[in-house]
């Protein structure tokens, strides 16, 4: 269901006494807070703007470098964990061949 039929159903609500104007303005900028996009200057995306691969602290790649330079936890912790998702299912290892080929260089 679309944003825009939650309010006309709100609206229809509202016309037939069901809600009070004040619960209808309540319950519409609750829908419209929640189907509002999360903002460009978060903490999360900003993170993941900065992202790039380390040209100084690298052993393949530069991946856990740069991941390291974007979140501030040394560079052998993110080793140790992409070591750690490899050997349980190989997921470490496709997180870090995508990460390779998808994040820029410093």
């Amino acid at each position: 269901m679309s944003i825009a039929d939650d309010l006309s159903r709100l609206e229809e609500m509202r016309v037939r006494g069901a809600l009070s104007d004040e619960e209808f303005q309540r319950a519409k900028a609750r829908l419209l807070d929640a189907a509002a996009p999360p903002a460009a200057d978060s903490p999360a995306v900003q993170a993941i703007n900065r992202l790039r691969r380390s040209r100084s602290d690298r052993w393949i790649a530069g991946v856990c470098g740069g991941l390291a330079a974007a979140t501030g936890v040394e560079s052998w912790i993110w080793r140790l964990v992409a070591v750690a998702l490899a050997l349980f299912g190989g997921s470490g290892l496709v997180l870090y061949l995508l990460l390779w080929l998808f994040v820029p260089n410093e």
